[in-house]
């Protein structure tokens, strides 16, 4: 590298400078050694083509992009500049590599741009193609899907994350739901928190505070912003195709409906899945679930399901959310399912997994609070709004046990209030026994909460059987109610759960006759539209029983598809 004279070589320097950058964009994980043999059936996949020095691959924003194999060149992928901020180089990739990362199978538009820096050989393989990949050639995808998992987690940590911005008031519901979509779609992101009423950490914009919260996506401010303007305009939001009939549609994102995606799309199904808020469901804001087979040491309900989530783009499932239900309803042959933005989802079935709505206490302020102090999981997210903070939880089942565990290991002195004479009648009893050993928990039996009292966030929490208490955050976990409002013609019970199978009225049977047979495991009063997890009668409202309802009510969709 060094001349005679002691001068570094140019050329030299130039390349050592690459080599650098190359290593610094990450190691083996990110840059997989593809062997000969695996390279020539990747290559096999695409088009190829000749690329000028200084062309551009792909751009950021782009809602339709290509993963591309660089054969021979050279190519750059930037964090464009962002008005504040200037052009930034994340990585290079050179021959025998890849050029991608995780939005290319979850649809998102590209995060970063991408351009020839030594003119070359290039193939470009579609996001069609690559999903096709994924599902029939086992080998092939998983190299991939580790490598674009791998680099999403990298970007996490560098410059790449300014392309999504969230500005926001501290601890405000809004900016909160914001970063709970971001997090649980596992979106590249920053979230700023402002105390209230400062807005002069926005240099340079023309915004107050009646704009937050600020969603900044590559540079551009959008104010007021919600999760379902932000997903509209990374590309995240459902978007049907011409003649797009899928053969299965699932309604809600948690454990159950993540199950049936999962099994559907392994098993050859062209699956569409919807969250209303994103996937994960109530099990998500589970701090800790010990008791799920093949976790010995407990998992956090977030990376069960983030997880999940990884494991439903890997054999193609099209993931879309926020997207709300607003009906659902037979056409014949197919079904339509129709969001709350008015675009129809056409397919041949349909699984509703849209779980429960939770519930609330009748007390004055609460949707003040809601704002500020009031959550429905205890995540981390929750956790660093109360950090060290003295804590009220609410409610005798597993959830609320987990929750006052996960906030007394993290500095919290939490209050237990359960409403039963005893704190084990629905909890199980090894939750039961380390609540009563945690110096940091009292355990309130027939309690109540009866008042909530605070500024503008929430300060102290009355209960009835101790008096007032101060509580930088009240978690409630009293349950739920089934979420089936927008459903219209499905049998139900009498607060709302849906039958399923032989549960079903036999009034309700008429309209089977012509098909010659009875409802299927999991199916409906409606043919062809199945029902699985805690929004069906009789489901057990446990993390494995909804994996494995979801799972299993896929077997009974084979069978209706096949009849």
């Amino acid at each position: 590298m060094t001349t005679i004279d002691g001068h570094i070589d140019a050329a030299q320097a130039t390349e050592a400078t690459r080599q650098a950058e190359r290593e610094a964009g990450g190691g083996a994980e990110q840059h997989p050694a593809l062997t000969d043999a695996q390279w020539q059936r990747l290559l096999a996949f695409g088009d190829a083509q000749d690329v000028a020095v200084g062309e551009a691959l792909f751009r950021s924003g782009d809602r339709e992009y290509d993963l591309i194999l660089v054969a021979s060149g050279e190519v750059e992928i930037v964090r464009d500049s962002l008005g504040w901020l200037p052009e930034t180089r994340i990585a290079l990739a050179g021959p025998g590599s890849f050029v991608g990362e995780l939005g290319l199978l979850n649809g998102q538009g590209a995060l970063l741009s991408a351009r020839a820096t030594q003119a070359g050989r290039m193939t470009r393989i579609s996001r069609t193609v690559l999903r096709r990949i994924m599902q029939q050639d086992d080998e092939l995808g998983d190299v991939i899907l580790h490598a674009l998992w791998a680099r999403r987690e990298a970007l996490r940590r560098g410059p790449a994350a300014m392309t999504l911005k969230f500005v926001g008031t501290e601890g405000s519901r809004e900016l909160m739901s914001l970063r709970r979509f971001a997090e649980r779609l596992d979106l590249v992101h920053l979230a700023v928190e402002l105390a209230p009423g400062d807005i002069a950490a926005l240099p340079g914009h023309d915004l107050t505070t009646e704009d937050l919260p600020v969603a900044f996506i590559q540079g551009e401010p959008m104010p007021n912003a919600t999760p379902g303007l932000v997903a509209e305009r990374l590309g995240l939001s459902y978007q049907a195709q011409a003649n797009d009939v899928v053969d299965l549609v699932v309604i809600g994102g948690g454990p159950a409906g993540l199950a049936a995606a999962i099994y559907g799309a392994s098993e050859g199904l062209s699956t569409v899945l919807l969250d209303a808020l994103a996937p994960g469901g109530q099990a998500a804001a589970t701090s800790r679930i010990e008791n799920f087979l093949g976790f010995p040491f407990g998992v956090s309900g977030g990376a069960l399901t983030g997880q999940a989530c990884l494991q439903a783009l890997k054999f193609g499932v099209r993931v879309y959310a926020p997207c709300e239900a607003a009906g659902l309803r037979s056409t014949g042959d197919e079904l339509e399912l129709t969001l709350s933005d008015g675009r129809v989802i056409h397919a041949r079935t349909a699984i509703v997994t849209s779980g429960a709505a939770y519930r609330t206490l009748k007390l004055d302020r609460w949707a003040d609070f809601e704002r500020s102090g009031i959550y429905y999981a205890a995540t981390q997210l929750e956790l660093r709004q109360v950090a060290g903070s003295p804590v009220v939880v609410v409610g005798g089942a597993n959830s609320a046990g987990q929750a006052s565990l996960y906030l007394a290991a993290n500095g919290c002195d939490v209050r237990l209030v359960v409403r039963g004479n005893d704190v084990g009648a629905r909890m199980s009893s090894y939750l039961v026994d380390r609540l009563r050993e945690d110096p940091r928990v009292q355990v309130h039996t027939r309690s109540t909460v009866v008042a909530l009292d605070g500024g503008e966030s929430l300060e102290r929490v009355t209960i009835d059987s101790v008096g007032e208490v101060d509580a930088r955050g009240l978690f409630c976990f009293i349950g739920a109610e089934p979420a089936t409002s927008w459903l219209e013609g499905l049998d139900r019970d009498a607060d709302g759960f849906i039958r399923t199978g032989t549960d079903i009225g036999t009034q309700l049977l008429a309209d089977w006759q012509p098909l010659g047979r009875e409802p299927l495991p999991f199916e409906t009063s409606v043919p062809r539209i199945f029902a699985a997890g805690d929004v069906r009668r009789g489901s057990m409202k446990r993390v494995a029983a909804a994996v494995g309802e979801g799972s299993s009510a896929v077997a009974s969709v084979h069978r209706a598809l096949a009849g």
